[in-house]
């Protein structure tokens, strides 16, 4: 252990493997993945590696970098396998923590801050949720931070100002063809304001040409594959712009004030991270305080630049999270220090209440677990076991060390104990599933194979259901208007809700039957938690 406190970028790298790589395939595919995914198994299947396609159909929506990392891992690993696909996601956030701890390091020389923010950074909720998730989102901001790190030097120092600009542009680059400027407007941008206010932008000789060079190598590596597309299908790649833009101001449109509670985002750090946004309170309290300036204005402008957009989401403040984790490390530093001799109620009630309560919920878990959990399957008893173990004694240890006013043990007795969620409670993720009536569509491939009876999609396709089956299946009646009428004289086709009238009304001169139902949904249907996407009819359709 000690070998490990002297090494703090190792120790933070196994922590961060724990956090982003144990257990990776234990959640079920969602839907955002699942289209990642079926491309991704396109390329390798289809050679689909320029015009990227999902379920056979053009999709240009987003640029492929991450779903050419998720075909490189599956070539490698296996094309079924979930971890596989997910693995790029989690290395790009392994890559993304201690990208900021060498950055934070370098910008306030105080390591032990370093440390701490990068912490709190890989366990924020949704950190860690989008890093063990196959979507976009966390390349691009990874790759911008990348990006930020390389400017930062640049602007900083008059050292390699070449090599520092073409690696700068690289990571860019890579951002943009993860997500088009999505983490330029909503990271890079703010990170200037911010930067510029605090810090100034200092002129230095030989800049200009370090520049021009950036631009120019960030502008190829953003739009050639953009320009590829339009030139090679044009026609749908404008299609396809129009409905992204369009969505900007007609979908999932909220208020400007949607976003204000975006500290809520980094799960156990919420109160810490809302206290450290008190400028009046911790202005002259923190160790550097034009970091501190320069973290809480990143934070805050990044957070103003996504609600000037119309459309919001929640995985949308990805971005903030990563200055936030900043902006909270100068408040948990501060405690550090100070909060043994802090006797002021009003300071050490939000930090009793906030580790008091995780502490409280270790201290429950094992009771409040078996209650809600005592149906477990064999398999999984060993695991709720160790983790109600776990959790148990870190809930001591936790209401122990606050009791002594130990707020470092404190700190990372908390860490400990998401690692430890991570750890033993991810197995345990497959206890949702409740549903008697599953039956999953790789069993349909199987049936397909063994009665030489092509499948078809009736009117819509399923990307979670595509992923399962694990091929693409024709759709009879897509959403492009076209028409694909099956020429075999005996087929099957699956249909969804609502949809079996239409079916029979299409095919009326055809003998149609039920075969059976496929149901991926873990829960029942009588449950909320059901989704009537993810379950098909198979009817077999022949000429009379």
């Amino acid at each position: 252990m000690r070998y490990l406190r002297k090494r703090p970028f190792l120790l933070l790298t196994l922590i961060c493997v724990a956090i982003f790589m144990m257990h990776l395939d234990a959640l079920w595919v969602n839907v955002m993945e699942a289209r990642n995914f079926v491309t991704a198994r396109e390329m390798l299947q289809d050679s689909n590696w320029l015009l990227t396609t999902l379920n056979g159909e053009p999709r240009y929506q987003k640029p492929p970098l991450p779903t050419w990392l998720s075909a490189g891992s599956a070539f490698l690993f296996g094309i079924k396998s979930v971890f596989a696909m997910r693995l790029p996601a989690a290395l790009v956030s392994i890559i993304m923590v201690l990208t900021t701890y060498v950055f934070t390091k370098k910008l306030t020389t105080n390591n032990r801050y370093a440390f701490i923010s990068s912490l709190i950074l890989a366990t924020s909720f949704f950190i860690v949720f989008s890093g063990r998730n196959g979507q976009w989102d966390i390349f691009t901001h990874g790759f911008m931070m990348a990006a930020i790190y390389q400017l930062y030097l640049f602007f900083s120092s008059a050292e390699k100002k070449y090599k520092r600009a073409l690696i700068a542009a690289v990571f860019f680059g890579c951002s943009f063809m993860s997500k088009g400027p999505v983490s330029m407007y909503g990271l890079l941008l703010p990170f200037f304001i911010s930067y510029g206010l605090v810090f100034k932008f200092k002129r230095k000789k030989n800049t200009m040409l370090p520049i021009f060079l950036f631009f120019i190598v960030a502008l190829i590596l953003s739009g050639w594959w953009h320009l590829y597309t339009y030139v090679f299908d044009t026609e749908m790649v404008l299609a396809t712009t129009t409905k992204e833009t369009t969505n900007w101001t007609s979908y999932n449109i909220r208020p400007f004030y949607y976003y204000w509670s975006f500290f809520t985002q980094s799960g156990v750090w919420c109160i810490p991270a809302f206290i450290a946004l008190l400028y009046p309170y911790l202005k002259d309290k923190v160790f550097f305080k034009k970091g501190y300036q320069f973290t809480l204005l990143w934070t805050l402008c990044s957070v103003f630049l996504l609600s000037i957009i119309p459309e919001k989401k929640s995985r949308y403040l990805l971005p903030v999270l990563i200055p936030l984790a900043l902006n909270t490390g100068f408040y948990i530093e501060y405690l550090f220090r100070r909060f043994t001799n802090i006797s002021d109620k009003k300071e050490v009630l939000p930090v009793y209440f906030n580790f008091g309560l995780i502490g409280l919920i270790g201290l429950v878990f094992p009771f409040v677990g078996y209650y809600f959990l005592k149906d477990l399957s064999g398999v999984a008893w060993p695991w709720f076991v160790v983790l109600s173990i776990m959790l148990f004694l870190i809930g001591i240890f936790i209401c122990l060390q606050l009791i002594q006013k130990k707020i470092e043990r404190v700190f990372y007795a908390t860490i400990f104990f998401i690692v430890s969620i991570i750890c033993f409670g991810m197995p345990l993720s497959k206890v949702a599933f409740q549903n008697n009536d599953y039956k999953s569509f790789t069993q349909l491939k199987k049936w397909e194979e063994k009665n030489n009876i092509p499948v078809y999609e009736f009117a819509y396709f399923t990307p979670e259901i595509i992923w399962e089956y694990g091929s693409s299946i024709p759709v009879i009646f897509n959403q492009n208007q076209t028409i694909l009428l099956p020429k075999e004289k005996t087929f099957a086709v699956l249909v969804g809700l609502n949809k079996e009238q239409e079916l029979k009304e299409a095919f009326k001169e055809y003998t149609i039957e039920k075969i059976t139902r496929y149901d991926i949904n873990p829960s029942k249907m009588s449950e909320k938690g059901y989704n009537g996407r993810l379950w098909r009819d198979l009817f077999l359709v022949s000429t009379k």
